[in-house]
């Protein structure tokens, strides 16, 4: 959004990223709207407020749950999904916002790589936004995540990058303003079929580690191809078999006022995972707690049950005052997966 991709581009760097204006998608939800509305992308149906009265008359129309979303960048903390009434007037406040319809149904979340015209979609991946299990809770910036996704339709992909990726690149393009890098669709599978939630124009946090992690293909190489206009040369990406699973561990306190400077340790015990620090920070010779998302613990499996199982082995090492983390990460994939492949076998 701050047009660093342009100032590099402009002295011959290759950039894997979009340009200030591109990067619009995801810095303005009214503004995408408008690009998916254009180019015909199922999404759920919305008002951009810039009055409290045009808020309250948008969710009395679209009724509870409430959706409502900041109009700018707000470090994942822009969006509130409430039965309450007064709390989502609260959330809008002092911010033009998009009012949007309640999308019901599962959520998916899908990276595809693009050089403004090639389109490389990676694997599908689910993030569990609430901080509670069982979905309960205030939104985060997201507490886990895990891919791929065993109950997805098999033509999940094809048909998301035929509907919303395709279109949007394209509209993008005949705005003048092409489209290269990172999009991420964040969809709901809803009971009226696919629908867009949200467009990010970068790597998303948590899934990006469950997806990466089961990448075989050389990341650099794709990302160059989509900086250089090369991505119809780039050879198919190889996976690895089996599937992955990520648990954040969140500070005491978070989201609402997450707490910093608590100790951080058992780390050097864990042996079996990938520890990704996020909100850590070094005093003297401590490791400690300096954000709300501290770490992210990601591991592989040859299936969603023994990624899990590795994943919270590893977490039950770390020992932060106050840390927290969702206990059903994957929990349900895990068990559908096991009882798909029972069945199969008989």
């Amino acid at each position: 959004m701050a047009g660093a991709a342009d100032e590099l581009r402009a002295v011959g760097f290759d950039v894997f990223g979009p340009s200030a204006a591109a990067a619009e998608l995801e810095g303005s939800k009214a503004f995408a709207k408008e690009v998916m509305a254009a180019a015909g992308v199922p999404t759920a149906g919305y008002h951009r407020c810039t009055t409290a009265d045009e808020v309250a008359a948008a969710l009395d129309e679209f009724g509870p749950p409430y959706v409502v979303k900041h109009d700018e960048l707000a470090a994942g903390k822009g969006v509130v999904v409430t039965e309450d009434r007064a709390a989502a007037l609260a959330h809008a406040a002092g911010h033009t916002v998009v009012v949007e319809e309640y999308l019901d149904g599962p959520e998916v979340s899908l990276f595809a790589v693009t050089d403004g015209e090639e389109i490389v979609p990676l694997v599908p991946a689910q993030d569990f936004k609430r901080v509670g299990d069982g979905d309960t809770g205030p939104n985060t910036g997201g507490m886990g995540a895990y891919a791929p996704l065993p109950w997805a339709p098999p033509d999940l992909v094809d048909e998301v990058v035929s509907k919303v990726v395709r279109p949007t690149i394209e509209e993008m393009s005949r705005r003048g303003t092409p489209f290269a890098g990172l999009l991420y669709a964040g969809l709901a599978l809803t009971s009226r079929g696919v629908r867009v939630v949200e467009f990010n124009v970068r790597f998303g946090d948590p899934e990006t580690q469950s997806v990466l992690a089961l990448l075989e293909s050389p990341l650099g190489e794709l990302l160059q191809a989509a900086a250089t206009g090369t991505l119809a040369a780039h050879p198919p990406l190889k996976w690895r078999a089996g599937a992955s699973v990520t648990v954040v561990v969140a500070a005491a306190g978070y989201p609402a006022s997450p707490r910093t400077g608590d100790a951080i340790t058992g780390l050097e015990e864990i042996t079996e995972a990938d520890v990704l620090h996020a909100g850590t920070a070094r005093d003297g010779d401590r490791l400690v707690t300096s954000g709300g998302r501290v770490l992210a613990v990601t591991t592989v499996g040859t299936d969603l049950a023994s990624a899990r199982e590795s994943a919270y082995d590893a977490v039950a090492h770390i020992r932060i005052d106050g840390g927290h983390y969702r206990r059903d990460i994957a929990l349900r994939a895990s068990q559908e997966e096991a009882q798909q492949a029972a069945e199969e076998s008989g």
